[in-house]
This record gives C-alpha cells, sequence and structure tokens, in this order.
C-alpha cells in the first residue's frame, strides 16, 4: 500500500492518511489482518512528524478500522466497523452536504451527481 501525502493541499496530513487507508479497504488493496507500515517508518518515508502519523492511526483505531497491538504494530481490522445506522450517516453527512455543494457550484444536474456517485461506488465494489 503507498501512502501519499500533500502539504499544501488545504487538508490536514492525518486526514489525508486516513482517507487513504480507509481507500485502501473500500478498494480491496488491505485486508483483514494485513499490517499497516510502523509509525516512525511511515513517517520517514513521508517526511513528516511521526505525531501525525500516530494521529491518523489512532483515530482509525477508535473509529473501529484498524487494531494495535502492542509491540507488533497496526493491523487493519474488521472490513467494516459495527456501527449504527446514524452513525454511519453522521459520518457521511458532511461529506455529501460538500459534494452536492460542489456540484450546485458547477452546476451539474442531480441525475449526474448520483451517477458519478454510484459509479464510483460500483468502482470499489459491493460493501462488504
Amino acid at each position: 500500500m503507498m501512502i501519499r501525502v500533500q502539504p499544501g493541499l488545504g487538508s490536514p496530513i492525518y486526514l489525508q492518511i486516513e482517507s487513504q487507508v480507509k481507500h485502501a479497504i473500500a478498494a480491496g488493496a488491505l485486508h483483514q489482518d494485513d499490517a499497516l507500515p510502523p509509525v516512525r517508518k511511515l513517517a520517514a518515508d513521508l517526511r513528516i512528524n511521526p505525531n501525525t502519523v500516530a494521529r491518523a492511526y489512532q483515530n482509525l483505531e477508535r473509529d473501529g478500522i484498524l487494531r494495535t497491538v502492542p509491540g507488533s504494530g497496526c493491523y487493519v481490522n474488521a472490513q467494516s466497523p459495527g456501527l449504527l445506522k446514524s452513525e454511519k450517516l453522521r459520518r457521511l453527512a458532511p461529506l455529501a452536504t460538500q459534494l452536492a455543494v460542489e456540484a450546485k457550484q458547477l452546476r451539474l444536474p442531480r441525475k449526474e451527481l448520483l451517477q458519478l456517485l454510484e459509479t464510483s461506488y460500483d468502482h470499489l465494489g459491493e460493501a462488504q
């Protein structure tokens, strides 16, 4: 798995790492029990502060996406965290709003936006 960050992107680096790990899991590039790179190694590879990587890993662990084994590292947990539907929707709502705002700004018809979303979802495969 290759993680890349863009410091000038306007999005915090730890969120970029979280997003890429989630995408890799959704796309099937990472599977349950796969090991992630150690914090220090990933930080050195990305030339960022190890605390940034640690924060991303901690957030992913808090969300049930990763699990940490002391002395062994971080591993992909179950494919889909056992969250209530209301919590899943709460987490996706800001992204949906942002996507809708962007589509409106670009004057993209609702039908085309929904088709784009369906195509992206299908590209990742069926939800586990």
